[in-house]
């Protein structure tokens, strides 16, 4: 549903409550408009982004593979 400015302002607490039950509520002026969602929706839409510690945390496990350098001396390349 829209709603012009004033009326959203003197019904607030309808305009939260429709969002809540209803879905998202357009309350709208001349230079634009805004979207009113319940917080449940936001989170919804938005996800739980982790961070870059947590997300390089969660990736492929280097258990078993061989990290260590090697030792041997360098071959010699012709120049």
């Amino acid at each position: 549903m829209t709603w012009p400015v004033a009326e959203a302002k003197n019904r607030l607490s309808e305009v939260m409550r429709r969002a809540l039950t209803e879905g998202p509520q357009r309350i709208a002026r001349r230079d634009g408009a805004v979207i009113v969602i319940a917080e449940a929706e936001y989170r919804r839409l938005t996800g739980e982004k982790p961070g870059l510690a947590q997300y390089l945390m969660q990736g492929l496990s280097f258990d078993g593979v061989e990290l260590t350098r090697d030792q041997s001396p360098i071959r010699p390349v012709d120049l």
